[in-house]
């Protein structure tokens, strides 16, 4: 099966009812940071946290009755996970999903949350899909691809629909792992705008779709796939996906974990959304392309907030220590009391909040009768360090860092 116009169309006539379409959403920041008409595609705050429920469910929605019987297995990172162990659970089918064992444990405990078994195999994406294969020809149940099936991709190109349906965008910006979200999107604008660049976005640490269009076929990566993008981690693109990139995505631009930590910050603290990943990669995009896109009209999609709590904390410390809010500040102190004291004083005297404290007598580069203590500050930004560690001074503290 090919996709079509009309497969989409059937596809969002399926959906109605079982989920409602995400409306697109302003924001001033985003319009003076690029200098173009923004608009986000909140897929974050979609049913299940992704936009995967569409393509999943329209899947489950066409199956067979045989196939129902059978089963459906998958592999899945998480998001393509809980969808459509939320949709085979609505359709009262069996489903099977099997994780990497890095998999963010919030994703594994929503997937067994909305009905199906779970299971861990493998250290990325490509290991789970090999065992969801194996398991498919072991039991006989219906594999289904998280982007390389033509009703998946319909699903996702639902997106593209409601897209038009509010706006006709200079540019629709998308992140991009195995290429069905943007392969949808792609095919529906084609035929309601077709005047509108489609640009994707990949993660540095898995180039599969450069790859792809360097090779003019679908592509896997070689070396082991590194990204906080989990989401877009599947080292390949699919075949039928690409074959729609192909025709009809003007250009694909990769970013990497810095650039996409960023993004995730701006989004939670400037837009008051949280996104994961992969769901964020289409801001970084946006925002390294910023000089191409002034005074253009563009939608950015948002893609999932499935993020894990663990990852988000360390991103929010380095997005901190970037922009001068967080800093860790080294003095070799005389061990004797009411030392350590006065210099906390002095901190707090700075104005600046301590956030964590390391106090070390054991240190072989000490001077017998010294401490070293390592301060990690909360600070208003970079000319607050700046007036702390000048008071330190003043104060004939000596800063080994």
């Amino acid at each position: 099966m090919e996709l079509s116009f009309s497969a989409i169309e059937e596809a969002a006539a399926r959906l109605r009812g079982v989920l409602k379409p995400t409306p697109l959403m302003r924001s001033a920041t985003l319009d003076r940071m690029l200098g173009a008409q923004v608009f986000l595609k909140p897929e974050n705050l979609q049913k299940t946290g992704a936009f995967k429920i569409r393509g999943a469910y329209n899947r489950i929605a066409t199956l067979t009755a045989e196939e129902a019987k059978r089963g459906v297995v998958a592999a899945s990172a998480g998001n393509h996970g809980q969808a459509l162990s939320y949709a085979a659970t609505l359709r009262a089918v069996k489903a099977t999903i099997v994780m990497p064992r890095t998999a963010a444990i919030a994703k594994i405990d929503a997937t067994r949350g909305y009905g199906s078994e779970v299971q861990l195999v493998g250290a990325d994406y490509q290991e789970a899909r090999a065992a969801a294969e194996a398991f498919r020809a072991q039991t006989g149940a219906l594999y289904v691809d998280a982007f390389d099936d033509p009703y998946v991709i319909a699903g996702q190109g639902t997106i593209g629909l409601e897209i038009a349906d509010e706006l006709t965008p200079d540019a629709v910006i998308v992140p991009v792992g195995g290429g069905g979200l943007i392969a949808g999107i792609a095919a529906a604008l084609a035929e309601r705008a077709p005047t509108t660049e489609i640009i994707g976005v990949e993660a540095a640490g898995s180039p599969q779709l450069g790859a792809s269009i360097a090779a003019k076929a679908p592509a896997a990566i070689a070396r082991p796939v590194d990204t906080i993008a989990d989401g877009l981690a599947t080292g390949r693109v699919g075949a039928l996906p690409f074959a729609i990139i192909q025709q009809r995505v003007g250009r694909v631009v990769a970013v990497d974990d810095f650039e996409i930590g960023e993004a995730v910050l701006t989004m939670l603290e400037r837009l008051k959304l949280v996104a994961e990943g992969a769901g964020a990669a289409a801001l970084a995009g946006a925002i390294k392309l910023k000089s191409e896109l002034r005074g253009r009209v563009v939608v950015i999609v948002i893609s999932g907030g499935n993020i894990d709590i663990n990852l988000l904390d360390r991103i929010i410390g380095y997005g901190l220590a970037k922009a001068g809010r967080l800093t860790r500040i080294t003095i070799d102190l005389r061990d004797r009391p009411g030392e350590l004291h006065k210099l906390l004083t002095l901190i707090a005297l700075s104005g600046a909040n301590i956030r964590t404290i390391e106090h070390d007598r054991m240190n072989l580069d000490l001077r017998i009768g010294s401490a070293r203590v390592t301060l990690e500050l909360e600070t208003r930004g970079p000319e607050h360090i700046r007036e702390i560690r000048a008071r330190l001074v003043d104060a004939e503290y000596v800063i080994s860092a």
